[in-house]
């Protein structure tokens, strides 16, 4: 098989042998994939090293089957987005979200859609906690693991904006009773997100529990390294 042109981001690159990477891309038409960039490393390559970096997006093409192919081309498929602080540490949380969860050679248009637009956001100074949590609500939506966020899981009735919820993963909000119920969040908090209309920023703590308590469910009850840096 040989692909050319598809556009694309590096989640991640590192050294493999002695004159080549192993990246782990995000395309548009084939999802996540792993490719070999052969030779890169060498004074002479004739594929730009300096395209292959995090972030950038770019048109790349392949050949070959399996977990990984070999690359064939690289060329800049747009500017670079600015991207500095707390921003960047955001913009790699996104890259280890989706090595993380995101199944390889499974395309999930709408998902590099999003990711390109959560770039974007960050580098326009956009808030940053909501910008992550749309992008958390977004992904897990598009691998498969949408969140219930309008009704109750028990009664299947909306949810009263005015009322304290507790959410337990695979089957939705409940009413808060204590503690023991888990993260606490008000109804008004889960609308908002399920409509994306950004709630009061005293909120957004509890929707950050929510979604890392939802997002560690799907990694086997591990963390991702990012959250240590993020807070």
């Amino acid at each position: 098989m040989r692909i050319d042109g598809q556009p694309a981001y590096i989640l991640h690159a590192r050294a493999y042998r002695e004159t080549s990477l192993l990246i782990e891309c995000l395309t548009l038409g084939h999802g996540r994939i792993g490719l070999v960039a052969r030779g890169i490393r060498r004074e002479r390559s004739r594929i730009p090293r300096a395209l292959l970096q995090p972030l950038l997006p770019v048109q790349l093409g392949w050949s070959g089957h399996g977990e990984l192919a070999t690359l064939t081309q690289v060329e800049a498929g747009g500017a670079r987005f600015d991207l500095q602080g707390d921003a960047l540490l955001c913009a790699l949380y996104l890259n280890e979200l989706v090595l993380r969860l995101a199944p390889r050679q499974d395309p999930h248009p709408h998902l590099f859609g999003a990711y390109g637009e959560t770039l974007s956001r960050l580098a326009n100074g956009e808030g940053q906690a909501w910008t992550l949590r749309r992008f958390e609500r977004d992904l897990l939506a598009c691998l498969g693991y949408a969140l219930v966020l309008d009704v109750d899981g028990d009664s299947g009735t909306p949810l009263d904006p005015n009322r304290d919820y507790a959410y337990r993963h695979e089957h939705g909000p409940t009413v808060w009773r204590n503690a023991h119920d888990g993260v606490r969040l008000r109804g008004a908090t889960l609308i908002a997100l399920a409509r994306d209309e950004m709630p009061p920023s005293e909120h957004l703590p509890s929707l950050r529990r929510l979604m890392r308590s939802a997002i560690a469910a799907h990694l086997g009850g591990g963390e991702l390294r990012s959250w240590t840096m993020l807070g």
